[in-house]
């Protein structure tokens, strides 16, 4: 079965890098219609560039007042992915305040933020949906120096939960992602030694880590007619590391 979002309008957070920039081509690819939600301009502009019918927003999901009136005027969504995301990582007790401030104002308030507009939107015009969340490996096994990320993360699942249980009535479907060490730019920067992947990828019976277009696609079957009868559920991305 063909995946065709034709007729629908999709919003993607975090949308300037990285996976939700491959999130953003996909459903485009998809016929999906996309607005493109990110704090970085110039990168915004350089995906527009790439792909001449997406809409760009410049916003930062961390200031929820901010946000709310931006989306405001965001006008109709039929399909949320809630990719942006912070990592600070460190050992628990050198955690600052402002350091939990700011993972949780991204990784948790920017959702909650995000889909309850969302969903009142479809609520007011009768219509179902399907919403994805960014989540992590993280949020269901610990991970050492990721005390507050994994925190943050288990708070997103839980929320995804809760949703999907109170908009289940409504059709609309929440579930979530969750990816363990992926290839980005920046996965590939930070996971380059051996010393420091090797113990990770001895944890993974796949015994590697995952590519951009593995989480990319699990988003894009969540979000379609595939998955009718899924939500509240976790897709896990971890090449079996959880299963271990």
């Amino acid at each position: 079965m063909e995946i065709n979002f034709k007729g629908k309008r999709a919003l993607v957070t975090g949308a300037s890098q990285g996976i939700g920039r491959e999130i953003v081509k996909k459903l485009v690819l998809c016929g999906a219609k996309v607005v493109a939600a990110a704090r970085n301009k110039d990168l915004l502009l350089s995906l527009q560039k790439e792909l001449p019918s997406i809409e760009i927003v410049q916003v930062d999901l961390s200031d929820w007042q901010k946000t709310e009136e931006t989306l405001k005027n965001i006008g109709n969504i039929d399909l949320l992915v809630n990719n942006a995301g912070l990592a600070i990582l460190g050992p628990l007790t050198e955690v600052a305040e402002d350091d939990v401030d700011k993972i949780f104002a991204i990784n948790v308030k920017a959702v909650i933020n995000v889909t309850k507009h969302v969903i009142k939107n479809m609520i007011a015009r009768k219509v179902p949906g399907s919403i994805v969340n960014v989540s992590s490996q993280a949020s269901v096994i610990g991970l050492n120096d990721h005390t507050v990320y994994c925190a943050s993360k288990g708070a997103v699942d839980a929320f995804t939960r809760a949703t999907a249980l109170e908009y289940g009535p409504y059709n609309i479907r929440v579930n979530n992602v969750n990816p363990t060490v992926i290839l980005t730019d920046m996965g590939k920067l930070g996971w380059s030694d051996p010393k420091v992947a090797g113990p990770m990828l001895q944890k993974i019976p796949l015994r590697r880590f995952g590519e951009v277009d593995e989480v990319v696609n699990s988003v894009i079957f969540l979000l379609s007619d595939l998955s009718t009868m899924t939500t509240g559920s976790n897709l896990l991305v971890d090449g079996g590391y959880v299963a271990v």
